[in-house]
């Protein structure tokens, strides 16, 4: 084992589970970041294991439904209309997977890295001080009628390939399992043996030290270029100087598109802008996390108050927020929550790294040394364990029990 360290850019929760996976594996290992760790997109997701987002947004359904939301007031999707024409070839690929059988491989993709999250969350931090962040729950689908349920059929098949069967509650029953909704909500689609993350960032910022305090290095500095000799990474520059190194891992979300131009790379990776709203010290919070399918957006309770994180909004990773999709958000929330009170309200936007298959990249680029394990979509604090270990397995040579071959990242890598 060489004594030049790996060095992985990125400190969200791929990047701080690969650390660690690393670490327990024998390896020094710098976890470096341009911010502080769990500062993007890890910081401000809803905190839902979901374990159930093996279904894509890419369905069948999307050629009649996208057209319908991005005129429509209320629906949780935006677009950042200069940015448009820059992101078409990205579209046309996306929409491409809108499709039957688009959607069959997509989904048999996901499967073998969301549909044991929890599990892998707890085996990062078994035996650790860190257990008390990975939490049990049940979560509810929130749908205003049984009739929407149904019309929901679709999604609910591409689950049921995951084993997942919801327990349905209607009428009188919703407001009994969750008094804080609205009287209007009239269906539950309820999945037990779920988790959630009661506050990601500071769950992230505790992984650090922990990996940290077992004799890794983080380094707060911003990647300029790197480095070969002959075919293999030899070293990176920084703007906190240069390190050598004998394996560089790119787990730095959305920015990972700016790492692989500095690799003479084009990654076709577009951000899905997201947001959250915190409403501080609430009147009342729900008994477990909920989806609301209406609005698109997940509801957590969490040490800071009530999370509702959602929508989309398509656009450039380097612009600032939209006022939109927060009032969407704070709108659609008094209206499942008409009671619910509260001091004040935090708002957050944060850039989702999705790929037009929906599926991350995972693996070694050529024979460089160079990793990847970037590209979550919707779904990087939940598959970030997972991702760590895979990456981890393939840096020792060891072979996963999973086919890699939809991960791979030279499928893009042009």
């Amino acid at each position: 084992m060489t004594n030049k360290p790996i060095i992985v850019i990125g400190a969200g929760m791929c990047g701080v589970s690969t650390a660690i996976w690393l670490q327990r594996s024998g390896f020094k290992v710098i976890l470096m970041d341009k911010g502080a760790p769990g500062m993007g997109a890890s910081y401000g997701n809803s905190g839902l294991l979901a374990q159930w987002a093996v279904d894509p947004v890419t369905s069948p359904n999307l050629w009649w439904d996208a057209p319908k939301h991005v005129f429509n007031r209320n629906a949780p999707l935006f677009i950042k209309w200069p940015y448009l024409p820059k992101m078409l070839p990205w579209l046309y690929s996306f929409m491409s997977h809108a499709s039957d059988a688009g959607t069959h491989r997509i989904v048999r993709n996901l499967i073998p890295i969301l549909s044991d999250a929890v599990e892998q969350h707890k085996s990062l931090v078994s035996g650790t001080p860190l257990e008390k962040w990975v939490l049990d729950s049940k979560l509810s689908f929130v749908y205003t009628s049984e009739a929407a349920f149904k019309k929901d059929a679709y999604s609910w098949k591409m689950k049921a390939l995951a084993g997942l069967k919801p327990t349905i509650i209607t009428g009188c029953a919703v407001q009994e399992e969750e008094p804080i909704l609205n009287p209007e909500m009239k269906c539950l689609a309820v999945l037990e043996g779920q988790g959630h993350i009661a506050n990601p960032g500071q769950y992230i910022a505790e992984l650090t030290k922990y990996f940290v305090g077992n004799g890794g290095q983080f380094i707060q500095a911003e990647v300029q270029e790197f480095h070969k000799c002959g075919n293999r990474i030899s070293y990176i520059d920084t703007d906190q100087g240069a390190f050598e190194c004998s394996h560089v891992v790119i787990t730095a979300g959305i920015w990972s598109k700016d790492l692989m131009k500095k690799l003479e790379l084009k990654v076709p990776l577009e951000a899905e802008r997201g947001y959250h709203v915190i409403f501080e010290n609430p009147t009342e919070m729900p008994r477990n996390p909920m989806l609301m399918i209406e609005g698109k957006f997940g509801v957590n309770p969490m040490d800071m108050g009530l999370r509702c994180a959602g929508t989309v909004e398509l656009g450039d990773h380097h612009a600032g927020p939209s006022e939109a999709p927060i009032k969407l958000l704070k709108r659609h929330t008094k209206e499942v929550f008409p009671n619910l009170k509260y001091s004040n309200t935090k708002e957050w936007m944060g850039f989702r790294p999705s790929t037009p298959d929906s599926t991350p990249l995972i693996g070694e680029l050529e024979k460089s040394g160079i990793f990847v394990g970037f590209g979550h979509q919707h779904v990087g604090l939940t598959a970030g364990p997972v991702t760590g270990r895979l990456i981890a397995q393939l840096i020792n040579g060891h072979v996963p029990n999973i086919d890699m071959t939809p991960y791979k990242p030279d499928r893009y890598t042009v």
